[in-house]
């Protein structure tokens, strides 16, 4: 009888070896790896008859509204039928919260069910009377994972939740709960459970010390749809970003606000993220593009002088590297001496911008804040900025307008070539320069001499 291989598999990352060692060679994780026994397959399966692919019938299943409004946006206008959905945040960010109000609004007209392994029934009842009109969903404390696949294949329900896959454990299996053996199990099984018996699996997945899911890379590959939940848990608004979806687009985002009464959609995050307040010098509202919703967000700059040899530059909610390159830009083509100065920028609200329209707005409050000199009121920008100091313009112009619009702008720093058919007063410029001088309120603030 040939003896079974035994392989050692990282629990941070996933590396598998033939070996153990002391430090993983994937991640360089010290005592990650443990022994993976993989389960002998010598039973061989019958083979199974080929289809061409036109012969495929793929009717398009209804989406199955979650009654979170900002949940629906994110997935892609709902849940899709026998998919699998993975979701990952802090500890404490809302994840069970977010997913039990969808249970609760999907429970009104489709069977959903709750299998808690982190929780007793009695500590989520708590919890769904706090959050209201939960009395339909069906819940199962279990952390068997052979014990919750039966169950799902017996009882066939709509939706479920699985809080959190790093409870499950499979018998067969010798390592402990949330290693890499068993999260690899759980959701290879669960996959044939949704696919098989047409059931929508939610999987609440905890995160590691940078932010990423925890367990092997293959819960991410095996998923439909990876979200994202981030947020502060001393902050009272969270962000939900799908960071991988196959039945819909991965830009968009969705705002909540933690309330009393558990997460509550903001329909509309311009109003909350993009108030400045007149005069304040440092500060200028971008209009970014996150998907198909446009969204004002403040932009907070702070430049001091510093004694260290390499002046900082700090970025929250900026691409670092993205804000390098503007304070560059702005000293080599803006005439700005940046060169013994520490420059921090902040998005306000938390959010982060991943996308080069606000480039603009970032180097408007970066200039405001090195010469003293506030940005005009009721003022927004957007735009990217170029490494020669020339300005090109962002996609979708009349979304952004037409939001600036709505939110009471009067006028908007633009590249030169963006036109609109409203009543904005736009100021179109060539180059940074060029915008720096129409957006900065030289009346308004310190002269360069005070």
């Amino acid at each position: 009888m040939a003896k079974t291989a035994v392989q050692y598999s990282c629990t941070d990352c996933g590396y598998s070896a033939g070996r153990w060692f002391g430090r993983c060679p994937g991640c360089g994780t010290f005592g990650s790896l443990v022994e993976d026994t993989p389960v002998s397959t010598t039973d061989r399966a019958d083979p199974k008859p080929l289809l061409r692919l036109v012969d495929v019938k793929a009717d398009e299943a209804e989406r199955i509204p979650t009654g979170v409004p900002e949940l629906d946006r994110v997935l892609g206008g709902g849940l899709v039928p026998a998919s699998l959905v993975l979701v990952g945040g802090e500890p404490g960010v809302g994840k069970s919260t977010l997913l039990l109000t969808a249970l609760a609004s999907m429970s009104s007209g489709h069977r959903a069910l709750l299998v808690t392994g982190e929780e007793s029934a009695a500590q989520v009842k708590l919890r769904a009377e706090r959050l209201g009109g939960a009395e339909s969903v069906e819940i199962l404390a279990e952390t068997e994972l052979d014990s919750v696949c039966a169950t799902l294949e017996r009882e066939r329900p709509a939706v479920c939740v699985i809080d959190s896959v790093q409870t499950l454990s499979c018998a067969g299996i010798g390592s402990a709960p949330g290693s890499v053996a068993q999260v690899r199990e759980a959701a290879g099984r669960l996959l044939r459970v949704a696919k098989e018996f047409e059931v929508a699996i939610f999987l609440v997945g905890h995160v590691t010390k940078d932010g990423s899911v925890a367990g092997p890379r293959v819960l991410e590959h095996l998923v439909d749809c990876v979200l994202q939940f981030e947020g502060d848990r001393y902050r009272e608004h969270r962000i939900l970003r799908a960071v991988k979806n196959r039945f819909g687009s991965t830009n968009e985002i969705g705002v909540f606000e933690m309330t009393g009464a558990g997460l509550e959609g903001v329909p509309d995050p311009s109003e909350l993220f993009g108030r400045s307040e007149p005069g304040e010098i440092g500060a200028a509202v971008a209009c970014t593009l996150e998907g198909t919703r446009p969204i004002l967000l403040e932009i907070q700059a702070l430049v001091a002088p510093t004694d260290l040899a390499m002046p900082r530059r700090v970025g929250t909610g900026v691409d670092p590297k993205r804000l390098a390159m503007i304070v560059a830009v702005l000293s080599r083509h803006a005439g700005f001496g940046l060169g013994q100065a520490d420059v921090f920028v902040n998005v306000a609200g938390g959010v982060r911008i991943d996308e080069p329209g606000a480039d603009l707005a970032v180097g408007l409050a970066i200039a405001s804040a090195a010469r003293g000199v506030p940005t005009h009121p009721n003022m927004a920008a957007f735009g990217e900025i170029g490494l020669t100091g020339r300005l090109r313009a962002a996609a979708q112009t009349e979304r952004r307008l037409g939001e600036c619009s709505k939110l009471g702008v009067t006028a908007v720093v633009v590249p030169a070539g963006t036109s609109t058919r409203g009543t904005l007063r736009l100021l179109a410029s060539d180059t940074l320069r060029q915008a720096l001088k129409a957006g900065l309120d030289a009346k308004g603030g310190r002269t360069e001499t005070d």
